[in-house]
């Protein structure tokens, strides 16, 4: 946070030049009350369900939730295609800059070709029965290349990676369905969904609690299941070490000796392991926090997201800033803010152009105003500058 007596310079595109002192920084200078802040990276959203908006109703459970949004999400392209320009269209005036998107078709690929936001497609590939393993494989492969063919490279050093396979989550991905797609995740970004709900590691250490409903609901025989008796993150995390960068989204339920076991894990490779915060889709889905303190206490690298608008009220990252520091006001405002900017750059290597103020670089400036002890509750407003 460098105060009102430096100067941020950029050319007519956006792109930094410098920061400069206030007496160096020449004529037309144009000044503003508030923060000024690179543009924010949301890295977990699932843009092609914005036409769920306020479809499934608050406080369901996960399992109830994901069940609806299975049996639900089918409407007419034409009102697909349309909620996503829309919800576009939000993210853009909210100051977004960067999406880590979640697709299980391509409804949103003729929007992203539009290039109006930086996008780090993860292919999410789901099987529970290890019978369907290979089907399910070819199926995103095909999402995989498309989005590969159809959408320019990204510029900077690492053009091709801007597209991934990623494993849904840990209670929908069978070990033949793990293996056919980790090969696929060597020098990506890949995420998956983590201990979202308390009963997760239930399944995992003893076959039981409510995942067990949703399968039998799913009319899946599950006999082919042998629980690891550990936890969730324990029990599949060895199968994600090939990966560049890894996406740990939700953790609501994560536990301190979880972090533990992923750090010790990650260090042992060249693995940069991120958690992802998506508070308010907590709060809607079952009035649930994630253990920020937790994490902070052990040094972990946090970004933010906003999940769908099937499980959220809004696609602002600003909210969501909002409601971290309603839960917990200690947060300081530059650790907000780097969480929502650079550690999100970091996370969907597009660090080289975007998530801070640096020579060279393109973030975006958004500007934040309405704070109160330089904190964003109630922050008032963000306004896309550049």
């Amino acid at each position: 946070m460098l105060g009102a007596d430096k100067v941020l310079i950029t050319d007519e595109q956006g792109k930094i030049e410098e920061i400069v002192a206030l007496p160096d920084a020449g004529d037309d200078i144009q000044q503003f009350n508030g923060v000024l802040s690179p543009g924010f990276i949301n890295c977990h959203c699932h843009l092609e369900l914005s036409h769920m908006r306020g479809l499934i109703p608050e406080e369901t459970g996960l399992v109830d939730f994901v069940f609806k949004v299975v049996n639900e999400r089918h409407l007419p392209e034409e009102e697909i295609l349309d909620a996503i320009r829309i919800a576009e269209d939000e993210m853009l005036a909210n100051g977004i800059v960067a999406v880590g998107d979640i697709c299980n078709n391509t409804l949103t690929l003729a929007q992203k070709q539009k290039q109006r936001l930086a996008y780090y497609n993860f292919i999410e590939v789901t099987g529970w029965l290890p019978i369907v393993a290979q089907t399910r494989f070819e199926r995103s492969l095909e999402f995989y290349d498309a989005f590969k063919q159809l959408l320019p490279a990204k510029p900077g050093p690492n053009p091709k990676l801007q597209t991934s396979l990623s494993p849904h989550a840990p209670y929908s991905v069978s070990d033949p369905l793990w293996n056919l797609i980790s090969p696929y995740f060597d020098q990506k970004t890949v995420t998956i969904h983590n201990q979202e709900t308390d009963f997760e590691d239930a399944l995992f250490q003893k076959n039981e609690g409510d995942f067990t409903r949703m399968y039998g609901m799913m009319h899946m025989d599950t006999s082919f299941f042998q629980p690891t008796g550990k936890s969730s993150l324990q029990s599949y995390f060895h199968k994600l070490n090939n990966a560049k960068q890894l996406l740990l989204v939700h953790n609501t339920f994560t536990k301190e000796e979880d972090v533990a076991f992923a750090s010790l894990e990650s260090g042992v490779g060249s693995l940069e392991l991120f958690y992802c915060l998506c508070l308010n889709a907590n709060q809607y889905i079952e009035q649930a926090v994630p253990p920020i303190d937790m994490f902070r206490r052990n040094n972990c690298n946090l970004v933010v997201g906003t999940d769908s608008l099937a499980s959220n009220w809004s696609l602002n990252i600003l909210d969501e800033l909002k409601t971290i520091t309603k839960h917990f006001p200690s947060v300081p405002l530059n650790e907000l803010l780097q969480w929502a900017t650079l550690n999100g750059a970091r996370a969907l290597q597009m660090s080289d152009l975007l998530g801070s103020f640096e020579k060279g670089k393109k973030p975006g400036v958004v500007l934040l105003s309405g704070l109160q002890n330089n904190q964003p509750t109630p922050l008032s407003s963000s306004k896309r500058l550049l």
